[in-house]
């Protein structure tokens, strides 16, 4: 691989990109196809799907971002759950699989990176409490508010039924190990956006008193 190569490689920091983009920087090759599968068993760039890559670390000195990656990977889609409740420290577990919602099919993906798991929400539901990070200056994503992000943990938890402010509280402090102290000021406005769509609205209203009576 030419200097050349490397320098324009390197400009895409950590964005994942598509095969038209490969196929522009590498247009004088013969098989720019080809290029790109050398490239892949090189360990330059790092194959998520088919069409899809990123480019090794080794080469732009930046972290890869799996909330970014994610975001790319399948969509329109947002990181939840707990992977999204372990990038705001309200969770002690190291996260594994990175997890998002979504309006489209549910599915999985097995990439170099680690699983990336997506589930289905209603449509009425999805926008709701979703807000963008960034993991540097160029890599902006979508992630749920720790408020959606706890919304989405119940909606999604099979066969989850809760009756009190109680049962609420044990089940996010000692099945799930959330640290409710370190939700500061929490956006009730989500939750109670999230209950108007009545997808679990029992549930919701009881986090919602928890969240209104522990955190604020």
């Amino acid at each position: 691989m030419t200097t050349k190569t490397t320098d324009q490689l390197r400009n895409f920091g950590c964005i994942p990109i598509g095969l038209p983009a490969l196929g522009e920087l590498l247009e004088d090759y013969h098989s720019p196809r080809d290029k790109v599968s050398a490239m892949v068993t090189e360990g330059a760039l790092i194959r998520l799907k088919r069409g899809l890559y990123c480019v090794s670390p080794q080469i732009t000195g930046q972290r890869l971002s799996n909330e970014l990656i994610a975001n790319h990977l399948y969509g329109p889609s947002y990181v939840s759950l707990e992977t999204a409740l372990a990038f705001y420290n309200l969770i002690p577990e190291r996260v594994v699989t990175t997890q998002s919602v979504m309006t489209r099919r549910a599915k999985i993906f097995e990439t170099p990176l680690g699983r990336f798991i997506y589930k289905t929400v209603p449509e009425d539901y999805y926008p709701l409490g979703v807000r963008q990070e960034t993991s540097n200056p160029r890599a902006a994503f979508l992630i749920a508010t720790p408020e959606k992000a706890l919304c989405d943990l119940i909606l999604l938890r099979a066969n989850l039924r809760i009756t009190s402010e109680k049962a609420m509280v044990t089940f996010l402090e000692d099945y799930m190990r959330v640290d409710l102290q370190e939700i500061k000021n929490p956006d009730l406005s989500i939750l109670d956006g999230c209950i108007a769509t009545n997808h679990k609205a029992t549930e919701l209203r009881w986090l919602r008193k928890v969240l209104e009576h522990e955190c604020l």
